[in-house]
């Protein structure tokens, strides 16, 4: 497999400037952590990965983290340029388990079987920071495909990004039905790599390259094959949670840069950061924070109080904090600068607010 580079293909450049979803905050960083937790294991620096992407290490572990596609996929090249681990798609994908998936793979466990299952999986793909595009089709009365696409044309990390897909969907339904589960054959949209061993020894079925599709194919019978940990109130309500993650309040995902400042304003609201402080922790400086927020169509004050307001209402309607503490707890020393800015936020004093929820 080629080294992935720096910079994406011209192709989808062009194709994703014209997308406003490429920079959509709406994937889990499922993949840029296990990267990381792979560099770790072998003694690389991941620090520099981060640069100029609005993101830190110890966000990585929050589970209401999202990245937008540009995010993701410029970490991605980073890692696989520094790793020089050809098959490290392989090697974090057979490590993939269910509860990996979260929610997702909760609804997935508690499914009737194995093919409610998958289309549970399908349906909620984002939930589980999945980079390409899934679908299944039926390529005959015995064999079903589980087809993968790259997305905005990115071809260059299809291989990656479908080595761990396929890899860890496998594990996860082996895991759910148990080993004897083998597919027919495996098919990839991109030459053959010199670890094309590894994958014959991984699927355990032909490994087939230069194809049209990446097509995971399995025999139709598995389908029906009932689940030991089936229980459909549970399935209903986890997959309930998952359309909640998967379209946020107002329908859209926000920007990346939007999301990376609220992530930040939410985590140090009682020490009132500045715009240059946020600048300076999402490594960026105080002007290309500027633009980018005008680019997204905000500004750094709005996106403030409107956290602070959102904050703020929350603690009021808990009713265990006293208007002042509640100021304090969203960076306000004096409760009469409080009270000013609630009522400017919101239309109505806090003492209204606490009321209205009673």
């Amino acid at each position: 497999m080629a080294r992935p580079s720096e910079t994406a293909s011209p192709n989808t450049a062009v194709t994703a400037s014209d997308d406003p979803r490429y920079t959509a905050a709406e994937f889990p960083p499922n993949k840029l952590l296990y990267l990381v937790q792979l560099a770790d294991a072998r003694g690389i620096d991941s620090r520099s990965w981060f640069a100029g992407l609005a993101l830190t290490r110890p966000q990585l572990a929050d589970p209401a983290l999202r990245v937008s596609y540009r995010q993701a996929s410029s970490f991605v090249r980073r890692a696989l340029q520094a790793l020089d681990v050809p098959d490290a798609g392989l090697i974090i994908g057979r490590e993939g388990t269910i509860g990996g998936f979260g929610l997702l793979g909760l609804a997935m466990m508690t499914s009737r079987t194995l093919g409610d299952a998958m289309m549970a999986g399908i349906a909620h793909q984002k939930t589980c920071g999945c980079l390409l595009q899934l679908n299944f089709e039926a390529l005959s009365e015995r064999e079903l495909a589980l087809i993968a696409s790259p997305r905005y044309g990115d071809g260059e990390l299809l291989p990656f990004f479908c080595e761990e897909l396929f890899a860890s969907c496998l594990m996860i339904a082996r895991e759910l039905v148990g080993p004897a589960l083998q597919p027919l054959r495996a098919e990839f949209a991109y030459a053959e790599p010199s670890y094309a061993a590894e994958y014959t020894k991984l699927f355990n079925c032909p490994a087939q390259f230069g194809r049209a599709q990446c097509r995971l194919v399995i025999d139709t019978e598995w389908l029906a094959q009932p689940l030991p940990g089936f229980n459909p109130l549970t399935a209903r309500q986890a997959l309930t949670l998952c359309a909640q993650q998967m379209t946020p309040e107002g329908g859209e995902p926000h920007q990346e840069i939007v999301a990376a400042v609220e992530r930040l304003l939410r985590s140090q609201l009682h020490q009132q950061p500045k715009l240059n402080d946020v600048a300076r922790t999402l490594n960026l400086s105080e002007r290309s924070l500027r633009r980018k927020l005008a680019e997204s169509g905000r500004i750094f004050r709005e996106i403030h109080d409107r956290v602070r307001a959102e904050r703020a209402l929350q603690l009021l309607q808990a009713g265990s904090l006293s208007v002042a503490d509640v100021g304090s707890a969203v960076g306000y020393s004096d409760p009469r600068e409080f009270r000013r800015a609630f009522k400017r936020w919101t239309g109505m004093p806090p003492q209204d607010a606490r009321r209205s929820a009673a």
